[in-house]
C-alpha cells in the first residue's frame, strides 16, 4: 500500500487539545466552552483541576507519542502518507494545520480522530470544525474524510481486556469474583445522547469487554464521571462518585475502573478517576485498581492503521459483537447537536 495508489495523499490526526503551562489554562478552558451554558464558576473550579497537576494536561504529548508510534506503524506497512496534527482547542490549532497541509499541496485527507463513540462533541463537532475550516477561500480544493468510530473493533476490546485483565490481577486469585467492574465515560447531556448512539455503543463495548473476561453482568457497571453545565440539566447517570458510595453501601470492597470512553490518561481520567476516585474509595474503605487506557498500545495503534487501510484500499471492516462495523459517510442527521428547551441559552 503506498501514496501513489490511494485516493488519499495524507493523513490529520484531530484531538481535543490541552494546556502545557499554567498560563494556558484559562484561555484554553474559553475554547472549550465558547458559547456553552456553563458558569464561569464551573470554569474556575475546573481549571483548579489542571492547576493541581501544574496546569500541564498530558493530552498533546500523548498525541505527539502516538503520532510518533502511528508513523512507524504506517511505515512498516509501506504507506508513505504524510501525518499532520490539529486540536480543535488548543494549539496546534485545527485551521492552522489544515492551512498548512493545502500550501504543501494536500488535496484529498483521512483524519482520525480521538474519539471511538458517537455522539455531538465526540464526532459531529469535529466534522463540523472541519467543515468550517474548509469554508476558508485558501481551502479551495481540500477536501477531508473523517475514520469511522472504532467501539466495537476486535483489537480495541481486546486492548480495553488486557488492561481490565491485568488490573483485575492485583487482587488475590480467590478474591477476583467478587471485584466490581465500573467501566467510565465522558457523561453528555441527556438532550444529546437521545440523539445518538453514544450510550448503546458504550454498553457494547463494556458487554464485550465483560464478556472476553467471562464476568458476570453482576460483575460490571457502565458510570459517568466528568459532567459539566447546569445542575439542573439532566445529564447520564451514574456519577462514578454516587456508585462508589452505592458500593460502601452494600458492602463491596474491591472495585476496578476502567476508563472505556477514554483513549489516553488525560486530565479528566487523572483528576476524577485517580485523584478523586481514589480518594473517596479510601474514604469508603475501597480497594481501587485503575485499568490503562489504550494510549500508545501496539495493538491500539495497529488498529489505526487498519482503519486507514480500509480506507486506501476497501479492504473488509473488522468489528466484533451484536452490531455492525459503523460507517464510514456519517448520515447528514447523524448526532445533531442538542436543542435546548423554550428560554434557555443556546450552547
Amino acid at each position: 500500500m503506498t501514496q501513489s495508489t490511494t485516493p488519499y495523499d495524507a493523513i490529520l490526526v484531530l484531538s481535543f487539545g490541552g494546556p502545557e503551562k499554567p498560563d494556558d489554562v484559562i484561555p484554553f478552558l474559553e475554547n472549550v466552552l465558547r458559547g456553552k451554558p456553563v458558569p464561569r464558576e464551573r470554569l474556575l473550579e475546573v481549571a483548579e483541576h489542571y492547576y493541581h497537576f501544574g496546569g500541564i494536561s498530558p493530552i498533546n504529548e500523548q498525541c505527539r507519542d502516538l503520532i510518533k508510534l502511528l508513523r512507524a506503524e504506517l511505515d512498516a506497512h509501506q504507506i508513505s502518507l504524510p501525518l499532520y496534527w490539529g486540536n480543535r482547542n488548543w494549539e496546534p490549532f485545527l485551521n492552522d494545520t489544515m492551512l498548512q497541509m493545502k500550501r504543501d499541496g494536500v488535496q484529498r485527507a483521512l483524519t482520525y480522530v480521538t474519539s471511538g463513540f458517537s455522539c455531538y462533541s465526540g464526532c459531529r463537532q469535529y466534522r463540523e470544525n472541519i467543515a468550517a475550516a474548509l469554508q476558508q477561500p485558501e481551502m479551495t480544493g481540500l477536501h477531508v474524510d473523517k475514520l469511522r468510530v472504532f467501539y466495537n473493533h476486535p483489537d480495541f476490546i481486546d486492548v480495553l481486556s488486557e488492561q481490565v485483565g491485568l488490573a483485575l490481577q492485583k487482587f488475590p486469585q480467590s478474591e477476583r469474583n467478587k471485584v466490581q467492574i465500573a467501566f467510565t465515560a465522558h457523561s453528555i447531556p441527556m438532550s444529546m445522547a437521545r440523539t445518538s448512539d453514544y450510550e448503546k455503543q458504550l454498553r457494547e463495548s463494556c458487554r464485550l469487554v465483560a464478556e472476553s473476561l467471562h464476568l458476570p453482568p453482576s460483575q460490571w457497571r457502565l458510570v459517568y464521571q466528568s459532567r459539566s453545565g447546569r445542575p439542573e440539566d439532566p445529564w447520564l447517570e451514574p456519577d462514578i462518585l454516587d456508585y462508589l458510595q452505592e458500593l460502601k453501601d452494600r458492602g463491596d470492597t474491591s472495585v476496578v475502573i476502567s476508563p472505556v470512553g477514554f483513549l489516553s490518561d488525560h486530565m479528566e481520567v487523572l483528576y476524577d478517576l485517580d485523584d478523586a476516585a481514589k480518594h473517596a474509595c479510601e474514604e469508603h474503605g475501597i480497594t481501587m485498581h485503575r485499568a490503562g487506557t489504550p494510549g500508545s498500545h501496539p495493538r491500539f495503534i495497529g488498529m489505526i492503521r487498519k482503519l486507514i487501510q480500509e480506507r486506501l484500499s476497501g479492504c473488509e471492516k473488522e468489528c466484533t459483537g451484536q452490531f455492525p462495523a459503523n460507517h464510514d459517510v456519517c448520515p447528514v442527521d447523524c448526532c445533531p447537536a442538542p436543542v435546548r428547551p423554550p428560554g434557555r441559552p443556546s450552547p
